[in-house]
């Protein structure tokens, strides 16, 4: 007889900030914001609960969060310390199960099906895992379980900042139901707004409604509402099984500056050190690009794209930085001050045929080459290494919850 699903979601409690505490005590139980410093560009990562009761909340930006908050502590975000912590947080899961999927840098599933006979019951493992996970890396986790991804999810932000939440199969829809809409995972404004127009404000108010009005009303996304409602993992991000790999649509890279720029090198050196780390993601992923786009915003917020198609699919950074230097030289404006750069990557293919690669000799040393840079950035950190045209363009890595060389995420690891 099959053992009943069992999934678990472990979200890290305010991981971000969490790390920053533990590198600095100091920092515990004062105002605090992470993600730059006051007056910089750029938003919030994470603010302390002290900052969160004058408005300040992720994705505000920092100037923002500096009038509500002037007497806040402003730290900038150190990704390599979260990677690492990242890590010790998987090493941990990972001797639950076998099955783990890293959804993020602080967050991740496991499925425990089969595991009672080692760990117990899913309330007794769930509590064991949650005190591992403290004892380890000194940091909370608060974990949902439910027979669905879905529900796991949904449980453990009920249950923050660090306790265990089981929904009892076969309660599902009854835990789902008072819940407000926002609450189901792919809920956004604009469909919570379209929702309450149908009256529909809690989750058991989808129930009123059949899933032929609710696909006539939203697509396939009205199909997808009404088996979430029902504790299903239905489409959205739930389609694949824990721990299958699933390819991003398209992976990219930002940056604000401080001060706008019509420094020519400057900028060419930023969108080298872009094209760095697009390909460091396309690498990971063991992803090849065929079509590379530039994301060019003025001082005055007008922001073009132009996007170009390559002959053959890269993962190389010199090759992306070159189409990348085309479309810049080409569109902008000399002497427009730039405020933002961005370079993204996308519609992946496999990669190019081995024995053109072979034949190529240049392609196949920088390769190699960028293979090597890649290792080192994993052992050291990502500002290790960087190629000699985008030194200048160095800059802080942005906080992210996706930012690269996540644990468990690197597809081309042995």
């Amino acid at each position: 007889m099959p053992f009943p699903r069992n999934i678990f979601h472990v979200d890290m409690y305010d991981f971000f900030l969490s790390v920053e505490e533990i590198f600095d005590p100091s920092l515990k139980g004062k105002a605090v914001v992470v993600g730059g410093q006051r007056g910089e560009r750029g938003v919030v990562s994470a603010a302390s609960y002290e900052a969160r009761k004058f408005g300040v909340h992720s994705a505000m930006p920092l100037r923002t969060a500096e009038k509500l908050c002037p007497h806040a502590i402003f730290v900038n975000g150190h990704m390599d310390r979260y990677r690492d912590c990242s890590e010790q947080v998987h090493r941990v899961l990972c001797s639950f199960s076998p099955m783990v999927e890293m959804a993020s840098i602080d967050e991740a599933y496991l499925d425990m099906t089969g595991t009672e006979r080692l760990h117990g019951p899913p309330l007794r493992a769930a509590h064991c895992l949650n005190q591992k996970v403290k004892a380890e890396t000194q940091l909370n986790c608060s974990i949902g379980i439910g027979i669905s991804r879905l529900i796991a999810k949904v449980s453990s932000a009920k249950a923050k900042p660090h306790g265990v939440l089981w929904v009892i199969p076969g309660q599902e829809a009854r835990f789902l139901a008072p819940l407000d809409v926002r609450d189901i995972p792919g809920v956004g404004k604009v469909t919570e707004q379209n929702l309450q127009g149908l009256g529909i404000r809690r989750v058991g108010d989808l129930g009123r409604f059949d899933d032929a009005f609710l696909e006539d009303h939203f697509g396939k996304w009205g199909l997808a509402l009404a088996g979430k409602a029902r504790g299903e993992d239905a489409g959205g991000w739930f389609d694949t099984e824990v721990g299958a790999e699933s390819d991003p649509k398209s992976i990219s890279h930002e940056h604000t500056y401080n001060d706008d720029t019509a420094d020519v090198t400057q900028i060419e050196a930023t969108l080298m050190r872009l094209s760095e780390m697009v390909g460091r993601r396309l690498r990971e992923g063991d992803l090849h690009a065929k079509t590379l786009q530039l994301k060019l915003r003025y001082k005055d917020f007008t922001t073009i794209t132009r996007a170009r198609t390559l002959d053959a699919p890269t993962q190389l950074d010199t090759e992306i930085f070159a189409a990348i230097r085309t479309l810049f030289r080409k569109n902008w404006h000399k002497g427009a001050l730039v405020r933002l750069l961005g370079v993204q990557a996308s519609s992946f293919e496999g990669r190019a045929e081995q024995g053109n690669l072979l034949e190529d000799g240049p392609r196949e040393r920088w390769q190699r080459a960028l293979s090597a840079a890649d290792k080192l950035r994993d052992k050291f950190g990502e500002s290790t290494v960087s190629l000699a045209s985008g030194l200048k363009g160095g800059f802080r890595e942005r906080t992210q919850e996706n930012p690269a060389a996540v644990p468990g995420k690197n597809k081309g690891q042995s």
